[in-house]
């Protein structure tokens, strides 16, 4: 297993883990998630993958820290539940989002093991009726190779405005 650095790819048995291929795997994340596909977003996660949001700025413990999210895939499968629920009325109507992406940055690489980090700054905005929010930071992937695929095994998203008093953010940054 070899990660060249000068072509951007790992090697990992038959599966190529290319810099492209972490990029659009994150492309791909925020596209299933504005447009609503929850299922398809929730099968991106490996087993034991988190979704955190820190309070703190540098935050670096999200258990014995209080944090704004931090959900196991069954929470997270509790919250798209839902919000794709018909009796939900909090969700009359519907939120909406959109991910405003930078082109993300492989941070970290460890093709042995198959791990894959990579850092986005993004704008994010988020919608229900006519009350607009909007929020800005940077995304951070942990990613892990899991049967030929990469899924997410630690997302965090670091907000610019972590400490500032928040309304209920009904979706996923």
């Amino acid at each position: 297993q070899v990660y060249d650095h000068e072509h951007g790819q790992a090697r990992r048995g038959r599966r190529m883990i290319t810099e492209k291929s972490i990029t659009d795997f994150i492309y791909r994340e925020a596209e299933l998630l504005d447009t609503m596909q929850w299922d398809a977003w929730l099968a991106l996660f490996h087993a034991s993958g988190r979704y955190w949001m820190p309070l703190e700025w540098q935050q670096q413990d999200p258990v014995l820290q209080p944090s704004l999210m931090y959900e196991d895939l069954l929470l997270l499968k509790v919250r798209v539940e839902r919000l794709a629920g018909e009796r939900t009325f909090s969700q009359k109507p519907k939120s909406r989002c959109h991910h405003l992406l930078q082109a993300p940055t492989i941070t970290a690489c460890d093709p042995a093991n198959g791990l894959f980090k990579a850092r986005t700054s993004f704008i994010y905005t988020e919608t229900r009726g006519d009350v607009l929010e909007r929020y800005s930071g940077w995304a951070s992937h942990d990613l892990i190779e899991s049967d030929g695929h990469l899924k997410i095994k630690l997302k965090r998203i670091d907000l610019v405005n972590f400490d500032a008093p928040f309304g209920n953010i009904q979706l996923f940054m």
